[in-house]
């Protein structure tokens, strides 16, 4: 199994999910007390968050970079960014390794084309649903078009992902306010919804929403596995 590096830190939260669940999907492909082979490189969150909200992307980029080729020189087969905001910057970290990149969105933009999704709605960070990084991905390499709530529903997805979520907070209320949210996306017509920051997961479960749930950390470390054992048969169902 190849070696897959991981920056993560943004938040450790959800860096933490990832973890979990590279290890669980490696353990169902492959069975008895194996797990994934992996190294991880953790920034500081309070020092990318201020550079975000200063708009500072160009040092961000040098930051992801700096990362990447950390696992690089740690012998990483592949990376991954554990975060969708900060792939604003992927072009830094490609720039920057000569390992593969794996982006978040071509894993959920597969998925989505599986299922026959064409439309769909994106829940993420306001940097994430306000500028193009993430949506034209979708559009340009996967032909999916995304909806995002308006602006005030925006505005409350995003402060609850950095106020709450971010910090391991889970609130019901929360919750509630999120299937509004996604109940909003279904009646303008996406037929599936993303949730498109890593923290959300910790917050909405398929159970949870209206409509047919992706979820990008999940999608991503299955990829990443998969992509890693590069065929090394299939042994089991993940539970």
């Amino acid at each position: 199994m190849k070696t897959i590096g991981v920056i993560g830190g943004m938040s450790w939260e959800s860096s933490a999910e990832y973890y979990r669940l590279l290890n669980r999907y490696a353990k169902a492909r492959l069975g008895g007390h194996h797990n994934a082979r992996s190294l991880m490189a953790t920034v500081d969150f309070a020092d990318i968050e201020a550079l975000q909200r200063a708009g500072d992307w160009d040092a961000l980029g040098v930051q992801m970079a700096q990362a990447a080729t950390q696992l690089e020189r740690g012998g990483a087969d592949l990376v991954l960014l554990a975060t969708n905001t900060m792939h604003r910057v992927c072009a830094s970290i490609e720039a920057a390794i000569a390992i593969p990149f794996l982006h978040i969105a071509d894993p959920t933009g597969d998925a989505l084309r599986a299922a026959g999704v064409t439309r769909v709605g994106l829940l993420g960070t306001r940097y994430t649903m306000e500028q193009d990084f993430y949506v034209g991905r979708l559009r340009s390499v996967h032909g999916i078009e995304a909806l995002v709530p308006d602006e005030r529903e925006r505005m409350d997805v995003h402060r609850i992902i950095y106020d709450e979520l971010c910090h391991g907070v889970v609130k019901a209320e929360s919750r509630g306010m999120y299937q509004r949210v996604i109940e909003a996306l279904a009646a303008r017509g996406a037929q599936a919804v993303i949730l498109g920051c890593t923290e959300i997961t910790l917050l909405i479960k398929p159970e949870d929403s209206a409509l047919p749930v992706f979820d990008t950390t999940a999608l991503h470390a299955q990829a990443a596995v998969d992509w890693a054992l590069e065929g090394q048969g299939h042994q089991g169902d993940l539970a």
